[in-house]
């Protein structure tokens, strides 16, 4: 009986706790350290990394193991530890009873206090508690507003898309304008340039969310030039320029600019590069391209492409009718992906395509097949055939003339393609294309700061040597953050 009384009594539940508890905190006290020596050194290097460690560890989070830490870096009854929601008795036992035991450090690091609003805000925002998020992030800008600290940028940039996000969340993005603007004006003032690129960003964002293009593309004309500091921030500045220039019919600029986002943006980010690849799918059919079928087949994309598939497919054999059915089919998609204005345009393009199919199937060919073969279903189909192929002709996309007396369409005879000036103009595009990739990838190259040009010992050459590749790891690490 002793031995089972033994038994039942030594799985206690603190132990549990203490368990998986301790491990993550003892990770944010390192994480805090971190912070510390990135603020005393000016290196904004090591508090990138403290950024890229805490989103590695916010599913891991819990009310309790954020109090503790806030208790440590802050003191108790800080600020920010009032947004925190109450955890169960039995948690909070354990956090006074570990919190006793541990003398409070107090930090007088802006950095520090920074980054327990950000670490809250993440934690509320995993939480669902988005009120909550929302009235921690106004306070954590408010006291923002009155550091001014360049090893506080990368904070500042994380704190201001956590507050956009907590509105938007919440369906209240057209709030925080007027002071998303101000805030911009401050980062320029102050030349915090990843704050500019960040704020410009969710500036565009909030714009596109109410469909604002003119006050969006105002913005960004007079706007700082964007030096793309942050290959993120670039990505999704490219994405907003790809969707502004597409609504103003400036397709090809759109197409760059969309492509490019898609290109640069990392491996992991996967909703974003659907996103991209979606809206560049739509511009390329706009300029009377065909997309290719392995666009629609990579890896993760199958699923959400297959609408934009069909609808390729539709206006690749130019058939109005499959065109109208996979528009209705999907239209809930094309809602949800605010295409379905793109759409409509579209239906002008598959008319054109379903009419140069004719026109080199057929040397002639009455209007009134061509209405037939178009399924037009208007009340004049006949004279609708005969504006469009005139439409057509005029702007060069058939090689026809039109009979009108007769009511037919006469096509020209196919000459050689290789006699005229086209593959000149595509190959050199593909050359212009290539030769602006290199000087973008030329423009990216980074390096570690030259500190060590003086005379080095062969254990500071060593030193240098695993700080670069630390370094190299984690440039390589940074892409996939923020997405």
């Amino acid at each position: 009986m002793t031995q089972d009384v033994e038994m039942k009594e030594q799985p206690a539940p603190s132990n549990s706790v203490t368990s998986t508890g301790p491990s993550v905190l003892q990770h944010l006290k390192e994480i805090a350290s971190l912070v510390e020596t990135g603020a005393y050194a000016r290196e904004t290097r090591r508090i990138i990394r403290a950024v890229r460690l805490t989103i590695a560890l916010r599913r891991k989070l819990k009310a309790s193991v954020v109090s503790s830490f806030l208790n440590f870096a802050l003191g108790p009854g800080s600020e920010v530890s009032s947004y925190l929601p109450k955890d169960d008795e039995h948690d909070m036992e354990v956090d006074t009873a570990t919190s006793a035991t541990q003398a409070p450090i107090k930090h007088s690091v802006p950095e520090l206090e920074m980054y327990c609003y950000l670490l809250v805000l993440i934690f509320l925002i995993d939480q669902k508690s988005y009120n909550e998020a929302k009235a921690c992030a106004s306070a954590g800008i408010a006291r923002l507003k009155n550091l001014n600290r360049r090893t506080l940028d990368v904070l500042a940039s994380r704190l201001y898309f956590y507050y956009s996000l907590s509105y938007e969340l919440t369906g209240d993005l057209a709030e925080i304008r007027g002071n998303l603007l101000a805030l911009h004006r401050i980062a320029t003032l102050r030349h915090d340039e990843l704050g500019q690129e960040t704020l410009l960003n969710l500036l565009l964002r909030n714009y596109l969310h109410y469909n604002l293009y003119d006050q969006a593309e105002k913005l960004r004309s007079k706007a700082p030039r964007f030096e793309a500091h942050s290959n993120q921030q670039f990505c999704r500045y490219l994405f907003y320029l790809g969707k502004i220039r597409t609504i103003q019919l400036e397709y090809t600029d759109a197409k760059e600019s969309l492509l490019q986002a898609a290109r640069k943006a990392p491996v992991a980010a996967l909703g974003f590069r659907v996103q991209c690849t979606k809206w560049a799918v739509i511009v390329r059919l706009l300029l009377g391209e065909i997309p290719e079928r392995t666009v629609f087949m990579q890896k993760g994309m199958e699923k959400a492409l297959r609408p934009y598939f069909e609808l390729t497919n539709a206006v690749r054999i130019g058939d109005l009718e499959l065109f109208r059915t996979v528009a209705e089919k999907f239209s809930s998609t094309f809602s949800s992906d605010r295409t379905n204005n793109l759409i409509v345009r579209l239906r002008h393009n598959v008319i054109r395509t379903g009419l140069r199919n004719i026109s080199i199937s057929y040397s002639r060919i009455s209007l009134a097949d061509v209405a037939k073969k178009l399924r037009l279903d208007s009340p004049n189909p006949i004279a609708d055939a005969e504006s469009i192929v005139a439409k057509a002709i005029r702007d060069g996309a058939i090689d026809a003339t039109l009979d009108h007396t007769n009511g037919w369409m006469v096509s020209k005879e196919t000459g050689d393609i290789y006699s005229t000036n086209e593959p000149q103009m595509a190959f050199n595009s593909r050359i212009v294309f290539c030769i602006n990739m290199h000087n973008e990838a030329v423009k990216a190259l980074r390096y570690p700061p030259n500190s060590h040009k003086e005379k080095e010992s062969a254990e500071k050459r060593r030193e240098r040597q695993q700080q670069e590749q630390e370094l190299a790891k984690h440039i390589a690490e940074e892409d996939d953050d923020e997405f």
